[in-house]
């Protein structure tokens, strides 16, 4: 919710009411009194199409774009008794998050049983061990993040053809023996349920509204994708310029990724750092920032494989292509450490309590690592990996280049030295 609230809107006497797809006939008794009492009824059309004629008072359907349209519907109507509809739970991937945005405070809500609840309930899943990702407005590629064999996901459908995107998906990403559970119109009269796998999966038919059920399954010899950092190297597509999986991990550990917070990640190559930075939770963002086109494509086909397909991808030099970014809370810098003033820019950028982590294998940005080191304090390790190869009959070591490695949290405390 916004610190700011909207002064236009402080006086507006708005409720907000979740209602299921079985209408009128399971709205409990402080629903129905409030839409009772309603001189305005806002909703989308399907939500304004369950209540009875007679119910409340103006009805109004949300505009398109919805976002922009918000503040100006309500202004309109203070001094009015308005109800919002919405769809099950209103602050469960719902309008009431928007509204709450919007207002600059909590409205009341009287929710419903959401889509998750109902699903949930009639596969006897646990909720709470039940991962949810919503195709609304987002791509159904965000769901590859989520597989894991043996784990169950629902997934918040766009539509009726939500479902076969659904099994395409699983197919490619090597989930093809899944088991698929289509369940349409929860909580109606006339609900109904599909079952199969993704490999077999071609049901064309079915109705809008509908949640999809998977129980995650590996197919034999499909690579496996962790939770964690450090994916298996043949997880990206890539053109040599990739930091390497255990680098990769160590790195991941320095920059310290939390819910919420935003990445930039600097000469991106593969994309690696800013993919997994945004896998280790559904909430990270990140902006890669990187100079060659046919690499920046390559990012964005990695990212919408790995379940990210949120990336924000910036194609252009640093620092010149860092200019009017949001602010970030890390930066990574994988390459071009030598441009001038990209490192000054990077540090300017960074907030109080911000990390930044810079990696290089070569002399001349060693040299410029260990000046900033000396001057604003953090760690500089050496990464050195060396990997088991056959040599002749027997087996011995293969040394890669070692990577030297800057980490630092900004302070008021940082540069003391200097």
């Amino acid at each position: 919710m916004p610190a700011r609230p909207d002064p236009d809107l402080l006086a507006l006497d708005v409720v907000v009411v979740g209602i299921g797809a079985d209408g009128w006939a399971g709205l409990g008794g402080e629903a129905r009194e409030v839409l009772g009492g309603a001189e305005v009824v806002v909703g989308g059309g399907r939500q304004l199409g369950l209540v009875p004629e007679g119910v409340g008072g103006e009805r109004v359907a949300w505009p398109s774009p919805l976002r922009a349209g918000v503040a100006p519907l309500l202004r309109e109507r203070v001094g009015r008794r308005v109800v919002v509809l919405a769809s099950g739970d209103p602050l469960f991937y719902g309008i009431g998050r928007l509204l709450c945005e919007v207002l600059g405070r909590v409205p009341r809500v009287v929710p419903h049983p959401s889509s998750v609840a109902y699903a949930c309930a009639r596969l006897g899943w646990a909720v709470e061990e039940t991962e949810v990702v919503t195709a609304v407005g987002r791509p159904v590629a965000r769901v590859a993040a989520a597989l894991h064999h043996g784990r169950r996901v629902l997934v918040l459908s766009a539509g009726a053809a939500t479902p076969g995107e659904v099994a395409a998906l699983l197919r490619e990403r090597g989930f093809g023996p899944s088991r698929m559970v289509v369940l349409e119109r929860l909580g109606a009269g006339e609900e109904t349920i599909a079952e199969g796998t993704a490999d077999t999966w071609a049901r064309q038919d079915g109705d809008a509204l509908n949640v999809v059920g998977v129980e995650c399954v590996r197919q034999d010899g499909a690579l496996r994708l962790g939770a964690g950092p450090g994916l298996p190297d043949a997880a990206y597509e890539h053109d040599g310029q990739l930091t390497k999986r255990h680098v990769r991990a160590a790195t991941l550990a320095a920059l310290a990724p939390a819910p919420g917070e935003l990445l930039w990640d600097i000469g991106g190559g593969s994309g690696s750092i800013a993919v997994e930075w945004m896998r280790t939770h559904p909430s990270c963002r990140a902006v890669t920032v990187e100079r060659h086109p046919e690499r920046a494509a390559r990012i964005v086909r990695n990212a919408e494989r790995l379940g990210v397909p949120g990336l924000r991808v910036v194609g252009g030099a640093a620092p010149g292509a860092l200019e009017g970014l949001p602010t970030p809370d890390a930066v990574f810098v994988g390459g071009g450490l030598t441009a001038p003033g990209l490192l000054e820019r990077c540090w300017e950028a960074l907030p109080d309590g911000g990390r930044l982590v810079a990696n290089t294998v070569t002399l001349e940005s060693e040299a410029l690592l260990a000046d900033w080191y000396r001057r604003y304090g953090g760690e500089l390790v050496r990464l050195a990996v060396a990997h088991a190869v056959p040599v002749g009959g027997f087996t011995g070591w293969r040394q890669a280049m070692p990577v030297t490695q800057w980490s630092v949290e900004k302070n008021a405390r940082s540069g003391e030295s200097a």
